[in-house]
């Protein structure tokens, strides 16, 4: 993701004074930034709170990488995001969103209503990359764009996988989940349904792992504006030269 974030800075010409990363391990994204060349002062803040603290007009850019699906309050997170940059600042995050870990999800449902006769809480919701754009606007910034990178991991067993995601720190911290053991027959009937439905043909079994970014920038009058409704003087079946 740092290497990502390098690449996508690359196609900006533009300077940034000061710049803010967020993100729980930082340093490979500090490296990236430093090397660009298209930064001056680099701060790292950490991500362990809803408030972020920052000044009023403190900075240039704002790195995010991992940190917004971890947030409770998302439309009050970018805009002290947006209070924070100066003017022609650029806000750039990174995060999981859309199906990541639909694999997962599927299998503890379906265990768990086997098993327990209902389902708890496993995975917590992700942002669907279609709201990313309205939530910038909303929160005050222009120009929003915003994709998504699908990514196929593979593992041993659906027990391997969550291993990695405990070792991660990214187990299941949502207020509402189960908080009893987890029994080992569960767990088991769980990785049995994760292989049943998602194993190749050597044996590894497969996680979908969806990143979005999204990237927008705090209004300037030197920004590129849309024309008012009704303004132009083309028709665009014109430019196309089509009936």
């Amino acid at each position: 993701m740092a290497e990502d974030v390098a690449d996508r800075l690359s196609l900006i010409k533009h300077h940034f004074a000061k710049a803010i990363v967020l993100a729980a391990h930082p340093e490979a994204v500090v490296q990236a930034l430093a090397a660009t060349g298209q930064f001056g002062e680099i701060m790292v803040l950490p991500v362990a709170e809803d408030d972020l603290g920052l000044e009023p007009l403190c900075c240039d850019a704002v790195i995010s990488l991992l940190d917004l699906n971890c947030v409770n309050d998302v439309p009050g997170y970018l805009a002290q995001v947006a209070a924070g940059l100066r003017p022609d600042g650029l806000a750039l995050f990174g995060f999981f969103a859309g199906e990541t870990l639909k694999e997962l999800r599927a299998a503890w449902l379906e265990a768990e209503t086997d098993v327990m006769g209902g389902a708890s809480l496993r995975v917590a919701p992700m942002i669907d990359l279609r709201e990313t754009g309205s939530l910038l606007q909303r929160a005050g910034l222009a120009l929003p764009v915003a994709d998504l990178d699908r990514n196929t991991l593979r593992y041993d067993s659906a027990l391997a996988l969550m291993q990695e995601v405990k070792a991660l720190g990214l187990a299941n911290s949502l207020l509402g989940r189960h908080r009893g053991l987890v029994p080992p027959h569960l767990l088991l009937r769980v990785a049995d349904l994760y292989a049943r439905d998602h194993r190749d043909a050597d044996g590894r079994v497969a996680a979908t792992v969806e990143i979005a970014w999204a990237m927008a920038w705090k209004p300037h009058p030197s920004q590129q504006q849309a024309l008012k409704p009704g303004s132009a003087k083309t028709r665009l079946a014109e430019a196309l030269k089509v009936r």
